[in-house]
């Protein structure tokens, strides 16, 4: 079992668990979490969220990103500027629609979260842009 360093279970989780999960899906879910598909900009249900909690990976649940990191980047996205655990998000080098850019996804499900960009603020100067049918909030009472 690998272990991320605040103690959550990254062991991958095989295609029979992840279908397995996925059958609760909706169409726009599959697509983007699976399909690498990205929801149109500005209106994701977690763009405007400013409640205290944390950001999960739909498909399996991980603790992505806190609302501690969430910032306002005015591209339509909910943006983060470092991950919940560096451990949590796993980085693939994109080429797809003619540019190149670094995909986000989650270490145990591999599902498609965003992308990340250098031009967040600081202190980490990254932009973690998401799509909301990506996550599920939970909220911290």
């Amino acid at each position: 079992m690998t272990v991320s360093a605040k103690g959550y279970d990254l062991t991958p989780l095989s295609k029979a668990e992840v279908d397995e999960k996925a059958t609760g899906l909706t169409s726009e879910e599959k697509r983007v979490l699976l399909d690498h598909g990205t929801e149109h900009p500005f209106c994701g249900t977690l763009l405007d969220n400013k409640k205290a909690g944390v950001y999960s990976c739909r498909l399996c649940a991980l603790p992505l990103f806190s609302s501690d990191a969430k910032f306002e980047s005015g591209t339509g996205w909910p943006s983060f500027f470092q991950p919940f655990d560096p451990d949590h998000i796993r980085y693939l080098e994109d080429h797809s629609l003619g540019m190149s850019r670094t995909e986000i996804r989650c270490p145990r499900c591999d599902s498609h979260l965003g992308h990340v960009f250098p031009d967040g603020p600081p202190p980490t100067g990254q932009r973690y842009c998401l799509n909301s049918i990506a996550m599920v909030f939970e909220e911290q009472v």
